[in-house]
């Protein structure tokens, strides 16, 4: 695998060349940008983040609305929110540096098993076992587990943990990312190409692509909520302007800036949490958005006011796009735009 790595590694802004260590800030931040998102959407976004922030102190230093904003459509907020307070506990804690080891990066706030073991190996080559979701479909074809996720990661980790070297762990781990990215995809694997197919019990199957064994998926509850669009004429030069809010620090997309909504329930909620009295319209069309442990479909409520009638935030809406909106509420935006 290392052999491998030392040809075909990928070219990414957060790795050094292989053998060499990689700054921990940037390992770090790519590991906690890549949950639940590809690298060809990370890449653009960690170049212009540590253009922003380049290091730790000034990630620490920075207003935690503004990491907000930089975060929006990345998804899991509480991810940005914990970015800034493992910074200032880096820096407040351990004197501006990284701590080396898997036990000691557990300690910082939002760094769970996988993060912690990712940055101690590919930033400090220390031996740390790196399971992704790369690297759980290799390891599991590999091996052949028959086990039905999740139920197999247990296996697939001990599995991972009995072929780590000492030597090179950060490059292992990234090799075997970089193997289940290019090579040992879900769908396809290009087997031939592949430097561990003699190895392989699932190459030997005949049919490596079923394993990992997927575990049946349940059904997403459905819920039902109305964003609210808000609008006023602004003052000269700035053209109208729509109302924005700040989301309670705790919850979904929490200490997000966003357009008014009211409650999120079983049942459409219609105008029930409007951010003021007003000649409210609802209109026809729906927004959808799927979280991860529900799906939502979004009434749209528009009205127009004339000054100033609630507290709140009021954004010219020619300059939406810079708000930093999470996904959901972009999207919103968008439609409601066109048709407000």
């Amino acid at each position: 695998m290392l052999g491998w790595y030392d040809l075909h590694a990928r070219d990414l802004p957060w790795r050094t060349k292989p053998g060499q260590m990689a700054d921990p800030y940037r390992v770090w931040l790519s590991e906690v940008m890549l949950q639940q998102t590809t690298v060809a959407t990370v890449r653009p976004r960690l170049v212009a983040w540590v253009a922003r922030w380049p290091d730790v102190a000034s990630l620490a230093a920075a207003d935690e609305a503004d990491v907000m904003a930089a975060w929006a459509g990345l998804g899991y907020y509480a991810r940005a929110r914990n970015l800034v307070k493992t910074a200032r506990a880096v820096m407040a804690k351990h004197g501006g540096r990284f701590p080396v080891t898997e036990s000691e990066l557990r300690t910082l706030p939002g760094l769970g098993a996988y993060t912690a073991a990712a940055v101690a190996a590919i930033a400090f080559g220390e031996r740390a076992v790196v399971v992704d979701a790369n690297v759980q479909r290799v390891v599991a074809r590999l091996r052949a587990i028959g086990v039905p996720l999740p139920a197999a990661r247990p296996a697939i980790r001990a599995a991972a943990d009995a072929i780590t070297p000492a030597a090179r762990a950060g490059d292992f781990a990234q090799a075997m990312m970089d193997l289940g990215a290019t090579i040992c995809t879900p769908r396809k694997p290009r087997c031939l190409l592949c430097p561990l197919r003699e190895e392989c019990a699932g190459y030997a199957t005949g049919m490596p692509e079923r394993f990992p064994v997927k575990g049946a998926k349940k059904a997403k509850p459905q819920r039902f909520g109305t964003v609210f669009w808000i609008d006023r004429e602004g003052a000269s030069g700035v053209g109208r302007e729509v109302l924005l809010v700040t989301r309670a620090a705790s919850g979904l997309l929490g200490g997000m800036r966003a357009l008014p909504t009211g409650p999120w329930g079983d049942a459409p909620p219609g105008l029930e949490g409007a951010p003021a009295g007003a000649d409210w319209r609802l209109l026809d069309e729906r927004v959808r958005h799927s979280f991860t442990h529900f799906d939502l479909q979004l009434a749209l409520a528009v009205a127009r006011v004339d000054g100033h009638v609630v507290a709140g935030q009021w954004w010219p809406i020619a300059e939406l796009a810079s708000a930093g909106l999470p996904t959901l509420f972009a999207k919103a935006a968008r439609v409601l735009e066109r048709v407000a």
